[in-house]
């Protein structure tokens, strides 16, 4: 699939009773209205979706979080990472709004629907209090790229964010992944020793820390391609690789991409409680917390490596087939 080609016509929609799908030459994306998200992204017949993507809010606490108590100040944090509600779902066909196409709205649908453009906007509410806002929008175009748009409202009382951005798991666990941007793993406050380029990872590497905690951060990212060559068909033979391709819109962006979520790491006191690698987490970030590192201690990190989590934050990117 050419995410660049131009004139690749309309794309089909398809109006179900739960779901909403939209398919073109190459690719078959599904929202769904009740898990509230994209639930399948499939791209020359391979899914990328093990679970519907959801806003992130918590990475691993690292000794130096551990130290200076973050975790008693922003623990809220992690609740809301691992459950959100969504409130509401906006539709919108060639740029005109349209009610929400759920039964029994879609039966006024046929099966010859068409369009050169789809939004769907999703809102949730997180569990913190005070409760906030995030609206995540993705805009489909005839040849497969999919613009994605996750604005965080900031709230006055919250504590400070650990990270913010978009989650997505993986059906089976990476080969390795290439990206533009900084060498090494880097942090806000882990930057300076790095060098920009072009830079291929093989695996998922997690750093061998005696007790698991946060790791594999990439600032300042153009671009990031996520390579599989397994899927969950039993039917499918054969070792051909595929790939994924995130790239910036607004601005360069974060990124992680490991065999396990931030809870996962969060659960495991050594590196043998880990669960065996089977998916790929991948973290696209707008923001993200340094890791300090002055002692590990009591002393905090400093104040422009924070997440002010009563400002507002944008995250913009697109995915496409690799």
């Amino acid at each position: 699939m050419d995410c660049t080609s131009k004139g690749a016509g309309k794309m089909q929609l398809i109006f179900g009773d739960v779901t909403l799908g939209v398919k073109g030459d190459g690719f078959h994306y599904i929202f769904s209205y009740q898990t509230g998200g994209l639930e399948s992204l499939s791209i020359q017949g391979r899914e990328w979706l093990y679970r519907t993507p959801k806003p992130t809010f918590w990475r691993a606490l690292t000794d130096n979080d551990r130290g200076s108590g973050f975790q008693l100040k922003s623990g809220m944090w992690l609740g809301a990472d691992m459950y959100m509600g969504c409130t509401g779902i906006e539709v919108a066909v060639d740029g005109q709004k349209i009610p929400l196409p759920k039964a029994p709205e879609n039966n006024r649908f046929g099966a010859g629907e068409h369009a050169e453009a789809l939004a769907v906007t999703f809102h949730y509410e997180t569990i913190t209090v005070p409760k906030t806002e995030v609206a995540v929008t993705y805009e489909a175009s005839p040849f497969g790229k999919l613009m994605v748009t996750a604005e965080y409202k900031g709230k006055e009382g919250l504590p400070g964010l650990p990270v913010f951005g978009m989650r997505f798991v993986m059906p089976t666990k990476a080969v390795g992944y290439a990206y533009e941007g900084l060498s090494g793993e880097t942090y806000p406050d882990r930057k300076a020793g790095s060098k920009k380029g072009v830079y291929r990872v093989d695996g998922l590497p997690v750093t061998p820390y005696l007790c698991p905690q946060d790791c594999g951060v990439h600032m300042d990212t153009k671009w990031l391609e996520v390579y599989r060559d397994t899927v969950l068909d039993n039917a499918a033979f054969g070792k051909e690789r595929f790939s994924l391709r995130v790239d910036s819109v607004d601005r360069e962006f974060a990124f992680s991409c490991l065999p396990y979520t931030a809870e996962e790491l969060e659960n495991a006191s050594h590196q043998e409680e880990l669960p065996p690698a089977r998916r790929t987490v991948l973290c696209v970030l707008g923001a993200v917390r340094g890791v300090g590192g002055i002692d590990s201690w009591g002393t905090d990190i400093e104040e422009p490596y924070k997440i002010d989590a009563e400002q507002d934050i944008r995250l913009s990117f697109s995915i496409c087939g690799g």
